[in-house]
């Protein structure tokens, strides 16, 4: 099955289909995929709170990072994908049981490298949380 396809099939539902461990405990539901395109839902949980009660922003920069990895996937591309950086810029926060979105989108598609940017926002796309752009570098297996 292509890549798309195996995310598409979880639209609506939770992507359990992960190669990632650390994916599956972030617990992403998925909301639409195109190639190079995702937008994925998450549930700030207890433990994803700072000591002020608000969403870390290690664990952002963490969603950030693993929902542009499966971004990656959906290029279906034969070489493994690896991040090179990432610059996040924080604007807001959420509460805990608050529902946000990661939307991401290829900026470039080089033949070496990808260019790919992430945003985060509250579940109704009034506040954004965090953005950020992401440098990535194809290798062979």
């Amino acid at each position: 099955m292509d890549r798309i396809a195996q995310l598409r099939k979880f639209i609506g539902k939770e992507f359990t289909d992960s190669p990632s461990p650390f994916m599956k405990w972030l617990n992403p539901i998925v909301l639409s995929v195109e190639e190079g395109e995702l937008e994925f839902q998450y549930t700030v949980r207890p433990e994803w709170l700072n000591p002020m009660g608000n969403l870390h922003g290690g664990v952002t920069a963490a969603i950030f990072d693993d929902v542009i990895g499966a971004t990656m996937f959906s290029l279906n591309e034969k070489t493994f994908i690896v991040t090179v950086n990432n610059s996040i810029d924080y604007f807001s926060t959420a509460k805990e049981n608050d529902n946000i979105v990661a939307e991401t989108k290829i900026i470039k598609r080089g033949k070496q490298f990808v260019n790919a940017q992430c945003e985060i926002w509250n579940a109704d796309k009034t506040r954004l949380i965090a953005r950020g752009t992401s440098n990535l570098f194809k290798i062979s297996n």
